[in-house]
């Protein structure tokens, strides 16, 4: 079955990572795309994680995951070698109704992480629903260099005429304009 694509807020959002290895690594560094709110237990960490936190200012629980750990936080990431704590780690985020992504263990995620692109407010998001994460990633170096850099500044300039124009049609169709006009100098 295929995952269905959302945006998630991540205000007020808790969000633990279980693991500080390289793979713990490469969720931390996209999850600090979108929030800094994050917490990560592991006994041992890579130095990139150690770099991150002190970056960040992370919050890091330097032990082994202990049941009852996850209390409290929205989001779980199990980055670990051991399946079956990654298991358990999602057993038990249905006791405490949070979304759980277990790493490589497609069986045990409510969410993947899906390849992106992030320029601004501009967010495509790119999935395969997990049957190929090199197709995800080729894709998304393909369509990269289709963006140019100044959609950040397009966008910033739409999102001051939205906030200055009154709603209506009249509105609708002027951003509209201007985005059709913006994405033909592409070519």
């Amino acid at each position: 079955m295929s995952y269905f694509p959302a945006f998630i807020r991540f205000d007020n959002k808790k969000i633990l990572i279980v693991g500080a290895g390289k793979i713990a690594f490469e969720k931390c560094k996209h999850l600090l795309d979108f929030t800094s709110d994050i917490t990560i237990i592991s006994r041992l960490y890579c130095d990139e994680i150690k770099e991150l936190i002190s970056s960040y200012s992370l919050d890091f629980i330097q032990k082994d995951y202990e049941k009852g750990d996850i209390k409290g936080f929205d989001i779980v990431i199990a980055a670990l070698d051991n399946l079956s704590i990654q298991e358990s780690i999602y057993q038990e985020s249905r006791e405490f109704n949070c979304l759980c992504n277990c790493v490589d263990f497609t069986n045990y995620c409510d969410f993947i992480f899906p390849s992106y692109i992030k320029k601004g407010d501009l967010t495509i998001a790119i999935s395969t629903s997990g049957t190929s994460p090199s197709m995800a990633k080729h894709l998304k170096i393909y369509l990269q260099k289709l963006i140019p850099d100044s959609i950040e500044d397009f966008l910033k300039q739409m999102k001051e005429y939205r906030a200055t124009m009154p709603k209506g049609k009249k509105r609708m169709e002027f951003l509209n304009d201007k985005t059709k006009e913006y994405i033909s100098k592409w070519k």
